[in-house]
């Protein structure tokens, strides 16, 4: 269902027609953009309580003067609300809500069954692909390792896909004696998978007798004076024992995987704490800082904790129990096994813990939870430093939480692009990162070009406006920079320039001096001196240069596209469909030429003559400039 815009008492009025069924609500704001998704048992009765009791917390209010219409989705039963309410999250990153910010994504043993030879990945997404996953685990470096010493152990090959089908003859992995060479047939399917097996039992905790045995043919190799060997034997004990090695027992007769959340913070913020335990071993651990009070006793704990957990296992593996650090009652922690069912399609336990060893395992996630939430509050406190500082020398309204710096990029007038990067907090926020491909202007025309992608950018109503805008520059561009946001109806958004730093030359006394990055504001004749190395300055200079290279990134790919591309025009019998194929496949041209026939054959369409073809005339085309 959709409304249209509301004012707070014809809101209040509407929902007295709401259903009372469960669903999914969906809060927007003026500008149509989704600030809060909410779940709910009973859609009525939960809505209208947001307008019923006013004595909500800080951000609670916000959401509420900020809604100007409401949608909701309905569905069959309160657990499909709790599924639809994580999607809906994930996609839209509603600003009220509790969310994941946390962009390092778990590492994973990824094997999938599903083909005939399968192989050992590193996964950072865990899908329903029939795949079977291990972890999470907390090194992707670690992960590498123990892939590699699989691979050697048990003969998995780990040559990609395209490789392993054009494959004529074994390979130096097979000579060696690391792989059973099943690309050529070596090895039948049945064989091969029996090898695998080993190691899919390692992972599980099964195999623990195999770290004993390298440990003894290691020292048998020490004492034979193969010390190369030997070295190498324990690298790999050492990159397993990262991974597998016992960090703390908790049963070694368990056979079941482990969840264990909990939380601990104060007005400053919260941190929820994870760990993760697979065959009675801890192996990883990890911290989510959330800017809120859990002992505010206006702050729902039942409302934000389980909305983290069921965010959390959105996209991480399920294990068989979940250990909680708050007691819900029964009857919501079968509602979140049920669930967490419904995602991982087996039977899944949510409980918290009243018997001896829950506890332990409780006051473990509780007491990491506390050490890394003095660990966040030293870091935040030293970030807010410089945009603190920055706050006070630019004179600006507020804290600086979103700085925003554009950047163009030109080659001779051909191919102007520009860069968007985005800062929260004062550290990179990637996932706001935009790229511009200039469309109206011709040649070299910076101020035409900055005019065209701020006008773009804020034609996006549903992107937060910045604290503070910094272009690449001294006075001149500050002030087109100004002239352009007057233009858009944006002046009140507060914009600095940033001068890099000038080298000077003393001939005469053969010294080179360089004066001090300066910082511009509209209507100040001298700049404004930061202290040198300041908290603040390094800011303004870490997004500068991350605008610069990202808008330098973008054009010289565009230029490598562009110049494979104009050599694949001439090439007979090449289509525009297979041209593009072909400029997927391979970044540049002289990754294409350096190409074997059998690689460009993988290709969907492509046949022996054709790539044979393309190879040949790109290469005369290479004689002939030699010439």
């Amino acid at each position: 269902m959709k409304n249209k815009t509301q004012t707070f008492e014809q809101l209040k009025e509407m929902i007295k027609d709401y259903p009372t069924q469960s669903g999914v609500y969906l809060m927007k704001n003026e500008v149509d953009k989704i600030i809060y998704v909410g779940k709910a048992k009973n859609l009525k009765n939960r809505v209208r309580s947001y307008f019923q009791n006013l004595d909500h917390t800080g951000k609670t209010k916000a959401l509420i003067q900020n809604i100007r219409n409401i949608e909701y989705i309905l569905t069959k039963t309160e657990v499909e609300a709790f599924l639809l309410e994580a999607s809906l999250i994930k996609k839209h990153k509603p600003k009220y809500n509790i969310r994941l910010r946390d962009d390092k994504s778990y590492p994973y043993i990824r094997f999938s069954w599903k083909e005939k030879f399968p192989r050992l990945f590193l996964s950072r997404k865990v899908k329903k692909d029939s795949s079977v996953y291990f972890g999470p685990y907390t090194s992707g470096y670690a992960v590498s390792g123990t892939i590699r010493f699989l691979n050697r152990t048990f003969k998995v090959r780990d040559c990609s896909d395209n490789v392993f089908k054009s494959r004529k003859r074994p390979c130096l992995t097979y000579q060696i004696g690391r792989c059973s060479a099943p690309c050529v047939n070596y090895i039948d399917a049945e064989a091969y998978r029996n090898e695998v097996e080993g190691a899919l039992l390692f992972l599980k905790g099964q195999n623990k007798k195999v770290i004993k045995n390298l440990t003894e043919k290691m020292l048998e190799l020490s004492e034979l004076e193969k010390f190369e060997q030997a070295a190498k034997l324990r690298d790999s004990i050492k990159a397993i024992k990262s991974i597998l090695e016992k960090q703390a027992v908790i049963n070694e007769q368990s056979g079941k995987d482990q969840d264990v959340i909990a939380y601990f913070g104060d007005e400053r913020g919260c941190v929820v704490e994870t760990i993760h335990i697979r065959q009675g071993q801890v192996i990883s651990n990890r911290s989510h800082f959330l800017n809120l009070n859990p002992q505010d006793p206006l702050e729902d704990e039942r409302e934000w904790f389980v909305s983290f957990i069921n965010q959390y296992y959105e996209e991480n593996i399920i294990p068989d129990a979940v250990l909680v650090g708050s007691d819900f009652g029964n009857d919501l922690n079968q509602l979140l096994s049920k669930v967490l069912e419904s995602r991982a399609e087996q039977e899944v336990q949510v409980r918290y813990p009243t018997d001896e060893k829950g506890r332990k395992l409780l006051e473990m996630c509780l007491d990491n939870a506390k050490a890394h939430f003095e660990k966040e509050l030293k870091q935040n406190e030293e970030k807010y430093i410089g945009l603190d500082e920055i706050r006070e020398k630019l004179n600006l309204p507020q804290r600086p939480v979103r700085i925003e710096c554009y950047d163009i990029s030109t080659f001779q007038g051909t191919e102007t692009v520009a860069s968007q990067v985005v800062f929260e907090e004062g550290v990179p926020a990637k996932e706001h990162y935009r790229r511009y491909r200039i469309k109206s202007v011709d040649g070299q025309n910076d101020f035409a070009s900055m005019s065209e992608v701020l006008g773009r950018r804020f034609q996006h109503a549903e992107w937060d406006d910045p604290d503070l805008i910094v272009v690449d520059g001294g006075k001149g561009q500050l002030s087109q920079a100004v002239k352009i946001l007057e233009n858009l109806n944006k002046s009140s958004i507060p914009v600095a320039g940033l001068a890099k730093a000038r080298t000077e030359s003393d001939f005469k006394a053969l010294e080179v001096s360089q004066s001090e990055e300066r910082v511009f504001l509209p209507g100040r004749q001298n700049p404004v001196v930061f202290r040198k190395n300041s908290d603040g300055l390094n800011i303004l200079i870490n997004i500068r240069d991350e605008a610069h290279r990202f808008a330098i990134t973008f054009h010289r790919k565009l230029r490598e596209d562009r110049t494979l591309e104009s050599e694949l025009d001439y090439i007979v019998g090449l289509g525009e469909k297979r041209k593009q194929q072909l400029l997927t496949q391979f970044n540049s041209i002289e990754d294409l030429k350096s190409a074997s026939p059998e690689e460009i054959t993988q290709i969907k369409g492509f046949s022996r003559v054709l790539a044979e073809r393309i190879l040949l005339q790109l290469n005369e085309e290479d004689e002939e400039n030699k010439v």
